[in-house]
């Protein structure tokens, strides 16, 4: 089951039909607008389906293309790859990251073309590897099995934004990938790789700049702002497939962990797996009282039914305790205040959201908040302030 809405933006337009036989890599869907991104086949198969489904994070009602697999895996003709990096302009390089449908692959899932098109000077591009989310080594393990890949894709983005320099951050919890990737940069000037302090929530785009550049990305600014772009480390190896295979994202590395999980591992999975599966396969939940989460315990979304498919941000399915702590009223202790990294007040997002007052929740610069949950686990009257917060933002997008 493929989603057409797996990338913020507008969803794709499905192209196909009931009854059509798609191959592997083969385009289902078109994007629809600027921010907007092509969907593609993992499968090889035939469309059974073209209707609206249980989407992991976006509920009810989600335009899907679910295709029955024929097993084969046959590779559709337009697999095949592009002409060499060295060869390739820029705006040839922005074209097949659009293409192939890659859109960032570290939660946020934003169209990746339209930060390779950023209008202004580009000073660096950072491949985010600060993978700080508990239990989620995803991004780990890429970096160790797929390093040249990265470096590939890491120059292809170089390239196509003309930056003079790339940053590889890794936490320093990853000595091995730090090694690896040191060596393999031996001699190549223009790219570093940068160890970082292993701390919550270090791989936040705006936190990863700051410690990278010493710069600081303005209240409602884009990094491009500050003369960066930020690629997470799957969106440079799928960047990498597109240019060197001709192969569209249609999989990408799950970690499948948590204390009640039978048997934690990571997996490349194809976009479009039923997550219920994927547990299964690892053989299954242990004991009740379990929550299950689609990405990493801070952030992760929880998953009241398991029957949806694994999409272009599953970085990690998580099976941990369910927390019964009841919520009670905030105290005004500030931890929360003293926490955000951001240098925000959560304990007003909550207030106001309540309240339905947008205007007050766009002065306290609720728009900068990135949702990393670093007030809600530390809230004494375990408020759930994450949810509050975006029902605040939907507060704030639908005012006149």
């Amino acid at each position: 089951v493929i989603p057409t809405s797996m990338h913020a933006g507008a969803p794709a337009n499905p192209i196909v039909k009931v009854g059509d036989s798609v191959k592997v890599g083969q385009k289902i869907a078109e994007a629809s607008a600027f921010i907007s991104c092509n969907v593609h086949s993992s499968v090889s198969g035939t469309v059974v389906a073209v209707e609206p489904r249980l989407h992991p994070s976006k509920g009810p009602g989600v335009m899907s293309i679910v295709i029955k697999s024929d097993g084969k895996f046959t590779l559709d003709e337009s697999v095949k790859p592009a002409k060499s990096l060295e060869e390739l302009t820029p705006d040839e390089i922005v074209e097949i990251v659009k293409e192939k449908g890659i859109a960032g692959m570290g939660g946020a899932g934003f169209p990746t073309y339209v930060k390779l098109k950023p209008g202004k000077k580009i000073d660096a591009v950072l491949i985010n590897g600060s993978e700080c989310e508990p239990l989620i080594t995803a991004d780990h393990r890429m970096l160790l099995e797929y390093a040249d890949d990265v470096i590939f894709g890491l120059k292809a983005i170089m390239k196509a934004v003309d930056a003079p320099k790339g940053i590889i951050v890794i936490e320093d919890n990853k000595a091995d990938a730090i090694e690896l990737l040191t060596k393999k940069l031996e001699g190549v000037e223009n790219i570093e790789v940068l160890a970082a302090k292993t701390k919550y929530p270090q791989g936040a785009e705006k936190m990863l700049i700051k410690r990278a550049l010493g710069k600081m990305v303005p209240s409602g600014g884009l990094p491009a702002d500050v003369g960066a772009v930020v690629s997470n480390v799957s969106s440079a190896k799928a960047i990498s497939d597109a240019i060197q295979k001709g192969m569209p994202l249609i999989q990408r590395a799950v970690t499948v962990s948590g204390e009640r999980m039978a048997k934690p591992a990571n997996f490349m999975v194809r976009i479009g797996t039923n997550i219920a599966d994927v547990i299964k396969y690892c053989g299954g939940i242990k004991g009740d009282n379990v929550t299950v989460k689609m990405g990493g315990v801070m952030m992760g979304a929880v998953l009241t039914d398991t029957n949806v498919p694994v999409i272009k941000g599953s970085n990690g399915i998580i099976a941990i305790d369910t927390d019964h702590t009841k919520e009670l009223e905030c105290i005004k202790c500030g931890r929360c205040v003293d926490v955000c990294p951001m240098e925000l007040k959560p304990l007003y997002f909550a207030k106001y959201s309540d309240a339905g007052n947008g205007q007050a929740l766009l002065d306290e610069h609720i728009k900068d908040c990135m949702e990393c949950g670093c007030c809600q686990y530390i809230c004494s009257s375990k408020i759930p302030l994450v949810s509050k917060i975006k029902a605040g933002k939907k507060i704030v997008m639908e005012m006149k």
